[in-house]
């Protein structure tokens, strides 16, 4: 880190570039940022956060870049052609990605405990910080997402934590390769799964990523981390699962609630502790081991583990119950692959009454390589009485193939024998959720990389109310 620089973050309201603005700020840096949404004027709440807590914003004009003792911090996101990267090249500025500036922190405390996988690293990582910060680590958490339990008046966004302790806990990213900058302490894998690039390319990513720490946390239940868990000695892995017995964490006697899970975990000396969990779904159970297994390496007991998870209040938009009118509860979901979307349905299923499903794809490019996934999670977990409403997918800008469309999923899904309509515009999708509704119904607003998904799930409840008064 440069001491004298300003640190001028590009896409600064993106869900990995906004905690890492306040870690670096935090440990005493300048920083600033632009980013599209504010220029376009949407998700305004989140900017005047930053703009409160110091951080100058400026328009995404290069305006910002204005001196050669500026470091420029890009997302994979952010293309060559945007006006700060040409401003910040013209100055002879240094510049570094998200990724890379966040292993740098990372490799250089003394505990890192690195969480990957395709599903559930920010629920995993929030659960991890939690664990830590109640047994008095005080951690520095990295997440994607803002956890709960971190929320206040002050901190409504708060996906980061800065401790003094020598642990940072951090959500990695395989999506775009950067995991390969990590060295973890401590590396979790919660699973693997089809999701930005090949299987192939995943298995090496993820592989390497276990190979460089001293301890990899691995989840026996899913075939492709059981196979990586396999390659390493029984000395550097600590293991867990709801099914085999030979896992050195191991759940079961799960009780599913509206409101939580409650199940038991067994370690490999025979103790036997209850856990019960704020947040639902058979998939938080095994987020749960995960975490118990990273702090069992950390060094934290597994019965003062469990018992901080009782206290763990969620992630926000991960199955989040937004309100209930007129008899309809509205949630609002990240569910945006196959792995997540499954989740989410099953937990959901659990408990009687008629989904109304929106899903916004997150690009056209996931959509493209996960379409057969999409329409085999969609088509399978759909109940009959179901309804799945598809907009066109998100879009931004820049260049992209758009060859496969929500139209493509929506076919599919109707062919297999689903209810299921695409209708392009997401306000439309909106209305006819409306139509739809009557008491009973659950409506999930599923989707990623759009903030203003929340807000929309927020305008279905008040519209819901306004229909019932």
């Amino acid at each position: 880190m440069e001491p004298d620089s300003l640190y001028f973050f590009c896409g600064i309201g993106g869900s990995g570039m906004l905690p890492l603005a306040l870690i670096v700020q935090q440990r005493g840096h300048r920083v600033a940022g632009s980013d599209r949404s504010l220029d376009q004027g949407r998700t305004a709440a989140k900017f005047d956060f930053l703009r409160r807590r110091g951080i100058a914003l400026f328009p995404q004009d290069g305006s910002g870049v204005t001196g050669a003792g500026t470091v420029l911090v890009t997302s994979a996101a952010v293309e060559d052609t945007v006006p700060d990267v040409q401003a910040a090249r013209a100055l002879g500025a240094a510049m570094t990605t998200r990724a890379e500036l966040l292993a740098r922190l990372f490799n250089a405390a003394p505990a890192g405990i690195g969480i990957a996988g395709t599903s559930g690293k920010s629920t995993t990582t929030g659960m991890i910080g939690w664990i830590l910060h109640r047994a008095g680590a005080d951690p520095t958490v990295m997440n994607g997402a803002v956890m709960n339990n971190f929320v206040s008046a002050d901190f409504p966004f708060a996906s980061a934590l800065v401790g003094g302790g020598g642990a940072f806990v951090a959500e990695v990213d395989e999506s775009d390769g950067s995991i390969a900058h990590y060295r973890p302490n401590v590396a979790v894998l919660n699973n693997v799964a089809l999701d930005h690039k090949s299987l192939e390319e995943l298995r090496r990513l993820f592989g390497d990523f276990l190979g460089r720490a001293r301890l990899a946390v691995v989840n026996l239940d899913d075939a492709e981390t059981a196979l990586l868990a396999a390659r390493l000695p029984a000395e550097r892995r600590l293991t867990w699962s709801l099914a085999d017995p030979a896992a050195d964490l191991l759940g079961a006697d799960l009780v599913p609630a509206r409101d939580g899970i409650a199940f038991t975990v067994r370690d490999t000396g025979g103790a036997v502790v209850p856990v019960r969990l704020q947040v639902p779904g058979r998939h938080n159970v095994a987020n749960a081991l995960a975490a118990l297994a990273a702090a069992r390496a950390a060094g934290i007991g597994l019965a003062e583990a469990a018992a901080a998870l009782a206290g763990f209040t969620g992630i926000r938009r991960r199955l989040e119950t937004v309100g209930s009118a007129a008899g309809v509860t509205v949630i609002d979901d990240f569910a945006h692959n196959p792995d997540k979307i499954a989740a989410t349905l099953d937990t959901l299923h659990e408990f009687p009454g008629r989904l109304l499903l929106l899903f916004q794809p997150h690009g056209f490019g996931p959509l493209k390589l996960m379409r057969d996934g999409f329409v085999a999670c969609l088509a399978g977990r759909m109940a009959a009485e179901d309804v799945l409403v598809m907009p066109d997918p998100v879009y931004f800008g820049g260049t992209v193939d758009r060859s496969v469309g929500s139209a493509d999923i929506v076919s599919a899904i109707a062919a297999a024998g689903r209810r299921a309509e695409h209708l392009p515009d997401r306000a439309a999708c909106g209305q006819r959720l409306l139509a739809l509704a009557r008491p009973g119904d659950r409506v999930v607003v599923m989707g990623a990389r759009d903030d203003t998904l929340s807000t929309f799930a927020e305008d279905l409840l008040a519209r819901l109310g306004d229909c019932g008064s």
